[in-house]
């Protein structure tokens, strides 16, 4: 591969209280809508866009997301939507709930509309959903024709999310640049199809910049749940920047790390996408032989914004030398984006910086003074 590829949603909209505005923004877009949302997220925010699309004449199909992004969950909810006769879809909440209304609106031919509820991941903006199993263990990367028609991101409701949603958002967002630069300097392919682009790589680096910048104020603001400029920003890194840039500018350790850890049981499936890719991002670090000032430059910033930086930090401490590589083998098998880092990556180098990035951050927390 050759050529250089750069893809992006048709529209992206941010602000303030813009999911009242939902029927406004999708009406170009059809008639009949089939809206999925959990439990939870119906009462915080997928009630009022029914409201929007009602208001413009958009018949609205409302469907419960069961929990798992799974190959199940998603043909269940696709026989709703044939039923119903619906040309738009539209997700609203999670990253699972996004990823599931993306790989539905593969199968209906639709136009598909994302609407986070949370800033926790770069799902939003991609032509691509993360399938699980239906008991949870990474599946399959799914590609898709074309990203998604609108992503309407309300920075109110996100502003009201339990904190830890963002300080996640803000890991798996860290990990854009990492590995970007990772794939550019192995001209590796990316998820988008090609070489990364100039725009990726700019895209991709200024969101590294925007979360060092505003991360922790940003991270501050949702503590006391108020929309700021700095939340502003890194709700525009975390869903836009990144997405852009992890599609477009390309995945590697980092992202690899985490599916890797989808092999364990335990308590490690208790902690957010991010905060696992928070993990393997110093495992990628510690792959790439960076300098110590370098990682600490990360392991301080993700302790200041509650992160996990140790194996006791991810439920962990217990796992054995043979856990631990089972996790290394998944994290480099055929196929595995570990394999778009400029060198060689076995399951043994996997398993030796896992080991290394859990003592590199210990001994930091040492030297700061941090109790465990």
């Amino acid at each position: 591969m050759s050529e250089k590829v750069f893809i992006s949603p048709g529209k992206y909209v941010q602000g303030k209280n813009v999911i009242n505005k939902t029927g406004e923004y999708v009406k170009p877009l059809g008639h009949s809508a089939l809206v999925i949302a959990d439990k939870l997220v119906w009462g915080i925010a997928a009630e009022r866009v029914v409201k929007s699309l009602e208001q413009v004449g958009i018949t609205a199909v409302k469907v419960e997301f069961q929990g798992e992004a799974s190959k199940n969950e998603v043909n269940r909810i696709a026989d709703q939507g044939r039923s119903g006769d619906v040309d738009i879809v539209i997700g609203v909440g999670g990253g699972k709930t996004l990823d599931t209304a993306k790989a539905v609106n593969e199968l209906l031919g639709a136009s598909v509309v994302i609407i986070p509820t949370t800033a926790s991941t770069d799902a939003p903006t991609s032509a691509l959903s993360v399938l699980y199993t239906d008991e949870g263990a990474f599946d399959t990367y799914s590609f898709f024709s074309k990203n998604p028609s609108l992503i309407l991101v309300d920075t109110k409701v996100i502003s009201q999310a339990p904190p830890l949603f963002l300080s996640s958002g803000i890991a798996d967002a860290m990990a854009t640049w990492i590995e970007a630069r990772a794939v550019i300097e192995a001209r590796a392919t990316t998820m988008a199809g090609g070489l990364p682009t100039l725009a990726a790589e700019a895209i991709a680096s200024k969101c590294e910049e925007v979360l060092f910048d505003y991360g922790l104020q940003a991270y501050e603001s949702v503590k006391r749940k108020v929309v700021t400029p700095a939340l502003e920003a890194v709700v525009e890194a975390n869903t836009l920047l990144s997405g852009l840039g992890f599609e477009s500018g390309g995945l590697a350790g980092a992202h690899a790390i985490h599916n890797g850890f989808t092999v364990l049981e335990g308590d490690i499936h208790h902690l957010t996408h991010g905060q696992k890719v928070a993990f393997g991002t110093l495992v990628q670090l510690a792959l790439e032989k960076r300098p110590l000032i370098e990682v600490e430059r990360y392991i301080d910033f993700y302790l200041k914004l509650d992160l996990p930086v140790t194996l006791e930090d991810v439920k962990l401490q217990e796992a054995s030398r043979e856990d631990l590589y089972r996790v290394a083998q998944a994290a480099t098998k055929e196929g595995e984006t570990a394999h778009n880092l400029p060198f060689a990556v076995t399951a043994d180098d996997v398993l030796d910086a896992i080991l290394a990035a859990d003592q590199y951050s210990q001994a930091y927390k040492a030297k700061m003074g941090y109790k465990n």
